[in-house]
C-alpha cells in the first residue's frame, strides 16, 4: 500500500522533534498492512533503534508469545508506537514528541483501517483514554470511532513487575471473543450475515 510506505518514508527522515539528533534508525512499525487488528506500543528501544523494527526486545519476545497464545504471528498483525523514534535512555516519550508523531500514526491507522486498536501502556492508551488509569480499564473493549479499541498494560510492566504477567495473559486471552464480537456487530450493521470475507485472524 503505497500511503504506507510513504509515511515510513517520511518517519526514517523526520526532523519533526529533537528525536531525530540521537536515533540510529526511525521505527514506523511493521506488519500487515491489511490486517484487521492493530498495536500500538509507546517508543522504540535500544534494540529497536538498531535494527528499524518495533518490538525486538524482551518486551517483543514476550509480545511474540502472547500472539502465538492466542494463535497468531507478527506477521498477521501490524506493531507499531506512538513515538517514532527512541527517547534517550528509553525515558518516557514528552508531549512534544507525541504530538510530532501523531499525524504519521493516523495516517497508519486511516490506511490500514484495523476493526481493532490494542494499545500496550499508557501513554499509547491515552491516545483514546485521556485522563484514565491502565490500573482500571486494561483489558475492556470501548468502541471509538466506529473501531473497538483494547487498553492493555506494555509488555514491558510482566518484565518489571512479575505479578502482571499473569493479568496480561489473561487480557490476550479474551482478544479472540473481543474481535468476534467486533466483527459479528460489523456484519449486522451492514445487513450481511456472512463475515466469512472479513479476513482470517480467528
Amino acid at each position: 500500500m503505497r500511503v504506507m510506505e510513504e509515511v515510513a518514508t517520511l518517519v526514517r527522515s523526520c526532523g519533526r522533534c529533537e528525536l531525530c539528533r540521537g536515533r540510529t534508525n526511525a521505527v514506523p512499525g511493521a506488519g500487515d498492512i491489511q490486517t484487521e487488528i492493530m498495536f500500538i506500543g509507546e517508543a522504540p528501544g535500544q534494540n529497536e533503534d538498531r535494527e528499524g523494527l518495533p518490538f525486538i526486545g524482551a518486551s517483543g519476545k514476550f509480545l511474540d508469545q502472547l500472539l502465538e497464545s492466542i494463535e497468531l504471528k507478527r506477521d498477521d498483525v501490524f506493531i507499531t508506537n506512538i513515538v517514532k523514534c527512541r527517547p534517550p535512555g528509553n525515558r518516557d516519550p514528552l508531549p512534544d514528541e507525541i504530538a510530532a508523531c501523531s499525524s504519521y500514526l493516523d495516517t497508519q491507522i486511516d490506511a490500514i483501517n484495523p476493526m481493532m486498536i490494542v494499545t500496550l501502556g499508557r501513554f499509547s492508551m491515552s491516545k483514546w483514554f485521556p485522563n484514565e488509569r491502565i490500573s482500571r480499564i486494561h483489558g475492556q473493549a470501548r468502541t471509538i470511532d466506529k473501531r473497538v479499541v483494547v487498553p492493555m498494560y506494555h509488555p514491558a510492566a510482566a518484565l518489571h513487575q512479575a505479578s502482571l504477567r499473569a493479568t496480561i495473559e489473561a487480557d490476550f486471552e479474551r482478544l479472540p471473543r473481543i474481535l468476534a464480537a467486533a466483527r459479528e456487530q460489523l456484519s449486522s450493521a451492514n445487513g450481511d450475515p456472512d463475515p466469512a470475507n472479513q479476513m482470517r485472524l480467528f
